[in-house]
Formats: C-alpha cells, structure tokens, sequence
C-alpha cells in the first residue's frame, strides 16, 4: 500500500509541488533569520526561563487536597475487601462467568470484547455529540432525553470507584494542580448560587449548567489507564469528527435548507451554511476547531506515510467542511488554533495558511463578503440595533444595575437556562436572548467574582497545558531538523493537537456561547484531561532514539 502511494503520479506531483516551496523557504532571508534566533535562543536566558517555568512541580502531594483523597483511596480498599467477601460479588463473578461461556465463538461478542468495559466507556464519550442526536432527535423519548446525561456521568463515576475499590485499575493516583482551580470555581458557583438566586430552581439549573460538565476531566483522567486507551478515544475523536464533517460537506453539496436568520441580505451569495448533526454553524465550527489540530498532530505522529496522507486527508476534510459553516468565530478560532500549532511543530504552516486564506479571499467571494461585511456600515448598524454589541450592551447595563460582584444570577439571563425559564416580563427595551460572548454571559451571571475565577482556572489550564506539552515531549526519533520525521511517534505532536484546539475553542468563546451546549464543554475539559495524561501519567515519557 505505502509503495503504490509513493509511486502514483498524484502523489510525485504534490511532493514535488511541496518540495519546490520548501527549497525556495530554505533559500529566503526570513528563514536565515528564523534560523539566527534559533542558534541565539539555545544559550539564551530566554529559554532557561522558559524550561524553569515548564519544569515546576505542582507539590500537590503536599496539598491536603491530596491527603483527603488518599484518605478516600484507603476507604475504597476497605470496602473493596468487604465486597469481595460478600455473595454480591460472588453472584457476580458467576454472572460474568456464564456470559463469557456463553457468548464464547461468537463473532460479533468477540468483536466487542476486544475493547472492556472502560474503553467502551471512552468511545462512548468520543460519540457524545451522536449518541446525544440519536437519543434526543431520533429516539425523542422525553424522560430519557433530559436524564441520559446524568446518568451517563453516574455510572462513569460508579464504575470508576468500582474498580478503584477492588484494584482493578493502574489508574491509582491522578491528581492534578488543574484539579484545585476546578474545584474551585465550583465552590465559588455555588457560593454565588446561594446568594443570589431569587428564583432557587432557576439558579440551580444554571448552575448545573455551568460546572456539572466539567466533571468529565476527572472522569476521563482515570478512565485512561494508558496509552492504548489513550489512543482509542483519540481515533474515536478523529473517526467522528471526520465522518461529521463528510456529513456538513454533503449539506453543502444539497443546499441544506437554512434559517433567513443564518445570513443577512447582503450576504445572498452564501447559498448554505453547514451543521451537521449539532443544528448550529457556529457549534459545528468550534467542534472543527476543536479536532481539526488533533488530526494535523497525527500528521506529524505517524510513522506511515500513507498514514500521514491519510491524516492529510482528514485535516483538508475538516478545514473546508469549516468554511462552509461560515462561522466567523470560527475561522478565528481556527487561526489561533493553526498559530499555536505551527510555533509548537512546524512554522512553516503560518506562511501555508496565509497562503490559503488568501487563496481563498480571492477565489470564493462568498466568504469574502462575509468577512469584509464586518467593516461595512450596515453591519455596525445591524450590530447595534440587534447584534452583538446591543446584546453585550444590554448585557454589561444589567449587571451594573444589579450587584456587580455578586451578579444578576445563574441562569438568569443571556444562556439556555434563561431562554428556557422566561421569568421577567418582556418588553421593547428588554427581551431574552444569547449574549454571543460566553465570558461576558458569565460575568452577567456570575459577577466580577465569577468571571475572576473562572479566568483563573482557564489560565491554570493554559499554564499546565504548556507544562504538559514540555513534558510530553520525546528524544527525537529521527536525528533530523525535519518537523514531519522529527516528530514521528513524539506524543509532543498530540499533545499540542490537543492543546492548540483547546486555545481555539476559548478564542472562539469571545464570540459564542460555545460551552451552553453540554457536549461541548464536556469535550472540552475531557480533551484537557487527555492532555494531562500525556505530560503528567504517561509511562515512558522518553523515546529511545531509532
């Protein structure tokens, strides 16, 4: 397969076509200069700072966060012991026994038992967003709809704590700094909860809203035994993220039926703007952003060739199904996304995506009168009479009418809870809507107290994010300056994948409510608990060389 690939007449062109631009790259002054700061920042003061800030220890074994969970671990073990004395556990063990005498020659149960049960459990993360369209779309059986989620999160808990109990699981110690600044916010939410919520119900709701979802990065962080489960949840992203986007692209072959709203009059010339299953551009296009960088780190991983063209493959595939979204939120998302990737693996990917985004200004005028329709008069004016900065307006006006430490509420106003819970009457001056900035919806809720602390946890994330993709990092596996062998089997390369469509998504949260829909913020702390993983319980984090 590898041969007939490197050996077709497509592949020797695009080769070619690529190694003409790399030589003309090699030949420029830019590139000597690049090369000039490189040899300076290796003796650098620079670059000690730089290793000293990745290199510091969180001491969380010192915490007494840690010592209140080792607490709980020696409770488990206890009570593990007693479960496996009981007639419980041993029903049990013969319930298990008889399944897999049962089910032993069979095909299809053979198939399935090549993952157990808590791989099972990661795919099924990986297929949120699906599972979510086929159980509230499909199925539309109200009670399971609005309790799935739950107990999705119940028996992931269950299970964990199952296995802890009877040692069953290498996954014994899994604390993190990032854990604190979690917890954290959540104390203060519910702090916040407690003192402003004229309406209990609504601000409990709200509240769920906001930190029930980030439960999956413990969840996930001990579902990840290693790196075979760590792969698997990667490929299942990769598989259905691709297959998605296969989907948006067909919608925008056919012409997919779209709301007058989705577009503006000056805008005709966007025939269709893509979905998916998740019913929304905009969420569909941070869900790109989200995975796109994750498979260009599988570009970069792959020790195949035909597996990095593949993966090539899967990146071109997720970038043009983004611009049929036509989310410019997105777009710069995805901009962020593609520089933090480059500066962390190959720079020479800013000048290819300058190279395609003018490429693309000038050959498809759809997406270039949406874009400069930004600077148009007619946009500022739709903007301020019901876009954006009337929203944000509105918006900033209630909170300071309100206590601006404390808030106007969770749930209260400018999210789904409060779209959902209408409690103040609605007039000229003031209506419901989505603040279409999720920091400044925040704010509006949760006060300069929330907002306070939930920028500090995404800059603890955005800190051990870094720590995480230094220490991920491997000796080179190939002795050679070329990013695309340089990084063969280097988790570094799905490391920053992960992290660079982490960035991308805060970037696009300026302009979206983007963690309103639950699957995104349980992707998005689950991500982040696979990139701590890799920098912080990954075993063997050196490669030998090869």
């Amino acid at each position: 397969m590898n041969s007939v690939i490197k050996s077709s007449f497509a592949i020797q062109k695009i080769s070619a076509f690529i190694m003409y631009f790399i030589n003309i790259w090699r030949q420029g002054f830019l590139y000597s200069l690049i090369n000039s700061f490189k040899t300076y920042y290796q003796y650098s003061v620079t670059k000690k700072l730089w290793i000293r800030f990745c290199e510091a220890d969180s001491n969380i074994e010192k915490s007494y966060y840690y010592k209140f969970l080792g607490f709980l671990r020696e409770l488990l073990y206890s009570i593990g012991s007693l479960i496996e004395q009981s007639l419980f556990y041993r029903l049990l063990n013969r319930i298990k026994g008889k399944y897999f005498s049962i089910t032993k020659g069979s095909v299809v149960f053979s198939s399935i038992h090549k993952l157990s049960l808590h791989q099972w459990l990661l795919v099924a993360f990986a297929l949120y967003l699906p599972i979510e369209y086929i159980i509230r779309v499909k199925i539309a059986f109200s009670p399971l709809a609005s309790a799935w989620e739950e107990l999705f999160i119940i028996v992931s808990i269950v299970f964990i704590l199952w296995r802890k109990a009877l040692r069953q699981t290498v996954a014994i110690k899994r604390e993190t700094a990032l854990d604190v600044y979690i917890i954290l916010f959540m104390a203060v939410g519910l702090l916040l909860m407690s003192a402003v919520s004229p309406y209990p119900a609504i601000a409990m709701a709200g509240y769920r809203a906001v930190v029930q979802y980030m439960v999956w990065f413990f969840i996930i962080l001990r579902l990840i035994e290693d790196d075979k489960d760590f792969k698997i949840v990667y490929y299942a992203f990769l598989g259905m993220g691709a297959l998605l986007c296969l989907h948006g692209i067909y919608q925008y072959i056919i012409a997919v039926p779209i709301p007058a709203s989705w577009v503006t009059q000056t805008e005709m010339g966007v025939r269709t703007r893509v979905f998916s299953l998740t019913g929304s551009p905009n969420i569909f296009g941070s869900l790109i952003v989200l995975l796109a960088p994750m498979a260009a780190g599988m570009i970069y991983y792959s020790k195949k060739n035909w597996m990095k063209f593949i993966y090539l493959c899967i990146t071109g595939i997720m970038c043009l199904c983004l611009l049929f979204t036509f989310s410019r939120g997105a777009w710069v998302g995805m901009v962020v996304a593609v520089i933090v990737f480059a500066l962390f693996i190959d720079r020479r990917l800013l000048v290819l995506m300058a190279a395609a985004i003018a490429g693309v200004l000038v050959f498809v005028p759809s997406i270039t009168y949406r874009l400069t329709y930004l600077f148009t008069s007619d946009y500022a004016e739709a903007s301020a009479i019901g876009g954006r900065a009337l929203r944000w307006e509105v918006g900033r006006m209630l909170l300071l009418e309100n206590n601006p430490w404390l808030g106007f509420g969770l749930g209260r106003f400018g999210g789904a809870v409060a779209m959902n819970n209408k409690i103040l009457d609605e007039t000229e001056e003031f209506y419901y809507f989505y603040m279409d900035n999720y920091y400044l919806k925040t704010m509006v809720e949760m006060g300069y107290i929330g907002i306070i602390f939930f920028i500090i946890l995404l800059a603890a994330l955005v800190i051990w994010g870094l720590r995480a993709i230094y220490r991920s990092n491997a000796v080179y596996v190939i002795d050679t300056q070329e990013p695309l062998f340089r990084n063969i089997e280097n988790p570094k390369a799905l490391s920053v994948g992960i992290f660079s469509g982490l960035v991308g998504v805060l970037a696009h949260c300026y302009f979206e409510n983007i963690f309103e829909e639950p699957y995104m913020m349980a992707y998005f702390w689950g991500l982040a608990a696979m990139l701590m993983y890799l920098g912080f319980f990954r075993r063997g984090q050196l490669l030998p060389n090869k």
